[in-house]
């Protein structure tokens, strides 16, 4: 292992400045879920799975955003690999629009309609009522969201990883501070409760938005300019859809059918929904390093594609690959090993606490196939522009499997919880083998980028 470090130390350098950044920023953002609820959790059981229904719809919302800023990667790790700054600007200027207009919609449905968005769910009154209100608090945040996440995509791809974990790292600690204070009424602001939360999320974004507007301020800094805002370059609009239509359908694809997963829990039971809620969010904390390989890894082999270094694109990816498996092993004992303080510490029923011993220990084996997945489709493939794939291969192994295997399991045989949560997360395990296959193809060893004129 010395040997194989030494060997490659340069990927190395380069990885980490990438990877742990951007690892630790995807940890506090997953905080945030976990602090929500955790201080839910004092409030009532009902307020927790409220919470956690109602955030499927930001959950979603999140997709088509970090769809958008997957996109704007692709090209600006290219492009900023081959130095070109000024088309870098104009994907980013064009991407910031889209997200604009996007936002503008989810802030209106969920500021009118709440009730059938929770109606979509859940079909406890209670769960809907209270979910209501966490939306229309919350909805002023996917304007700040959606625009901050394009600026924080445009830092991690200009060398400035670590400021945009600084930024969103800052933002989640600040939404941490504010959800105690909202939530129980600290420091002589009114007890709040689910309201406090979705507040508390609003401010930190808007906060998160303008400094991470400040940061692209330097004059040697990667700007957002009106100019390309008002006229897009059309070749570069073309190629940002052609490589960011699969990654939106795949997120989209994967997203809903992730959705029809609490759909599923959700009419299973409060002890169902709770138990399942906190097993993604010690997920979600546990798996940052995976994502932050994947991210990494994808604007590592970018930059190298984007200079037209092939080869040694081709030998990062067999890298990376390596990393995925060692880190898909660590992260499931780390899980097993992290279930026991989980289960003490949480304030469940005692059935739900039995679901979620099992779905903590089923999250823990599935590990090494999600790291690998997630390194190469979101990582390695889409550097090269090659998104069709992961549409293609998360779209079929959700659809045609987990999300009809899981209604079956549950409303025809009606199958114990557990056993349904097994079934609607074996879709990481199903497509490993077609993945690998993929990657030895090479088909994502390919410079995409463009020689524009203006």
């Amino acid at each position: 292992m010395k040997i194989f470090a030494q060997e490659n130390s340069q990927f190395f350098e380069k990885l980490n400045k990438l990877v742990f950044p951007i690892a630790f920023q995807q940890f506090m953002l997953a905080c945030v879920n976990a602090s929500d609820a955790f201080m839910l959790g004092f409030v009532s059981q009902t307020s927790l799975s409220a919470s956690s229904l109602a955030g499927q719809i930001i959950f979603i919302f999140n997709l088509i955003i970090g769809g958008l800023a997957a996109g704007t990667s692709v090209l600006a790790a290219q492009y900023f690999g081959k130095d070109d700054k000024v088309s870098v600007e104009r994907v980013f200027a064009y991407v910031v629009k889209i997200a604009f207009i996007i936002s503008l919609f989810f802030f209106f449905v969920s500021i009118f309609i709440p009730n059938y968005l929770m109606f979509l769910f859940t079909n406890e009154k209670e769960l809907i009522n209270e979910g209501i209100i966490y939306l229309r608090y919350v909805s002023v945040s996917f304007i700040f969201i959606a625009i901050s996440q394009i600026f924080l995509c445009i830092l991690k791809n200009s060398n400035l990883a670590v400021k945009s974990m600084m930024i969103s790292s800052t933002s989640v600690v600040l939404n941490i501070l504010l959800n105690a204070i909202f939530i129980f009424g600290l420091l002589g602001f009114p007890k709040m409760g689910i309201a406090g939360a979705a507040l508390a999320t609003s401010i930190s974004k808007l906060f998160e938005l303008v400094w991470a507007y400040c940061e692209t301020l330097p004059k040697e800094r990667i700007k957002l300019r009106i100019k390309y805002i008002i006229n897009s370059t059309k070749v570069l609009v073309l190629d940002f859809w052609k490589y960011t239509l699969p990654i939106l359908g795949n997120f989209l694809s994967w997203g809903i059918g992730f959705s029809m997963y609490s759909v599923i829990m959700g009419h299973l039971g409060s002890d169902a929904v709770a138990s399942n809620s906190i097993a993604n969010i010690v997920k979600n904390l546990i798996v940052c390093y995976c994502i932050g390989l994947a991210n990494g890894g994808s604007i590592l082999v970018g930059n190298e594609l984007g200079k037209g270094n092939l080869e040694q694109a081709k030998k990062y990816g067999r890298l990376l690959c390596r990393l995925a498996v060692i880190s898909g092993l660590a992260s499931g004992m780390i899980l097993l090993a992290v279930t026991p303080f989980v289960l003490s510490f949480v304030i469940l029923t005692p059935l739900a606490l039995y679901y979620l011993k099992w779905m903590m220990i089923l999250c823990a084996l599935y590990m090494v196939g999600k790291a690998y997945n997630v390194t190469t489709i979101a990582g390695i493939f889409q550097a090269g522009g090659d998104t069709r794939f992961g549409l293609i291969c998360d779209t079929v192994t959700m659809w045609c499997f987990a999300v009809p295997a899981g209604f079956i399991a549950a409303f025809y045989f009606k199958l114990p919880v557990v056993i349904v949560f097994l079934i609607i997360n074996f879709d990481e395990i199903i497509k490993l083998p077609v993945v690998i296959h993929h990657y030895r193809k090479y088909g994502w060893v390919k410079n995409i980028t463009r020689q524009i004129y203006d």
